[in-house]
């Protein structure tokens, strides 16, 4: 006799891949959003809110560098959301990841920065960003395996392109909405304070996914 399938068991539901798959989208396209929106944000503006104590080359260089925690961490987040996910639903902490990269991001947008709490200012940022990183690994596998797991028969591999489309269309839209704010607000305004707009839309996104 063999195993019903995901679909089966969800009551027969004929749409329940294609839902999954297009949540799967959504759901990593608004992770990548966040993660790649830091990137765009370090190499223009983090050098002049949290290190304007550096030299222009040393700030961007520290830009960089918190940047680059979000990569260390996220095999961190692979490792403690995939032990979750087998034991407590993938669904469950998909959701937690989304609200961790979401919510780390809308505090990004919040940090006063170092001309109003000094050291703390960049502090705040690398665990900000630690959080992300550990978001986006525990959201990347547990997507791509859900997709896989809801696939109809013979449509793996197609239904698992499915969250890996939403790192291109992540950078894309993190680029636009980058580029929609600057473009409607003058250059101080933009490096003053309007920089924090894009991340403060992640709460939105967050909801909507």
């Amino acid at each position: 006799m063999s195993n019903p399938s995901p679909e089966e068991t969800a009551g027969g539901a004929a749409t329940a891949p294609g839902r999954t798959a297009v949540a799967t989208l959504a759901g990593t396209t608004l992770e990548w959003y966040d993660f790649f929106l830091y990137g765009t944000a370090a190499a223009l503006i983090f050098d002049k809110q949290f290190f304007p104590s550096l030299s222009p080359t040393a700030g961007t260089l520290a830009a960089f560098s918190t940047l680059a925690v979000g990569f260390v961490a996220r095999p961190l987040g692979g490792l403690v959301f995939g032990h979750f996910g087998d034991r407590i639903g993938r669904k469950a902490t998909l959701v937690v990841s989304l609200m961790m990269m979401g919510i780390g991001s809308t505090l990004i947008g919040a940090i006063p920065n170092y001309d109003s709490i000094g050291f703390w200012a960049p502090v705040l940022l690398v665990l900000l960003r630690i959080v992300q990183g550990i978001g986006l690994g525990g959201e990347g596998a547990g997507a791509t395996l859900m997709s896989m797991e809801h696939a109809p028969k013979g449509k793996r591999n197609l239904y698992a392109g499915f969250p890996q489309m939403g790192t291109p269309a992540g950078l894309v839209l993190a680029n636009i909405i980058f580029l929609v704010t600057n473009s409607l607000m003058g250059d101080n305004a933009f490096t003053s304070w309007g920089w924090r707009i894009p991340f403060l839309l992640s709460f939105v996104l967050v909801a909507v996914g």
